[in-house]
């Protein structure tokens, strides 16, 4: 079980770091290739995002050691810090789309139909995978497994201080 642990700690690392190389060179392409007089929503809510990112990766570098006292405040703190950039993120996507719709008057709409169903397919996907163990020890069937009723009374003798189990 460590191990696994170990390797998707490594994985999760891995990307994050690669997504900050991605938006710090997002960010220098803007700087150099557009206007940023920071009077839209898009590019205000793009300069915050990109401090609490890197807020994020300070936090994740004071990971704090096992049965620490900080260790449970630090997980809230980071994870909390990683929901706020991942809301942020898709709500400047549509403040994005919005800000090209104003400058060149083109449709925008599929664009954010596209975006919407994707992310409304993470969502469902991200609440239905902490229910999956819960849903299978329920014994709930998913439509392609047999049914399989069992019925069985219980009774308590009391003369004879035994449990019968008996078919329905």
């Amino acid at each position: 079980m460590w191990k696994k642990t170990e390797n998707l700690f490594y994985v999760h690392a891995i990307l994050q770091l690669l997504a900050v190389l991605l938006v710090t060179t997002a960010a220098i392409m803007s700087v150099k290739n557009f206007s940023n007089s920071f009077n839209n929503s898009h590019q205000r809510i793009g300069l915050a995002l990109y401090g609490i990112i890197w807020l994020q990766v300070l936090v994740g570098f004071l990971l704090p050691q096992r049965g620490s006292k900080g260790r449970s405040v630090w997980f809230f703190v980071h994870w909390a810090i990683g929901i706020a950039v991942a809301l942020l993120g898709v709500l400047n996507i549509y403040t994005g789309l919005q800000a090209y719709h104003d400058k060149t008057s083109r449709s925008t709409w599929p664009w954010t139909i596209i975006l919407t169903v994707q992310i409304s397919s993470i969502v469902l996907f991200y609440l239905f995978q902490d229910k999956w163990v819960h849903i299978q020890n329920q014994g709930v069937t998913m439509g392609n497994e047999p049914t399989r009723i069992t019925c069985q009374e219980v009774s308590v003798d009391d003369k004879k201080k035994e449990l019968k189990v008996e078919s329905c």
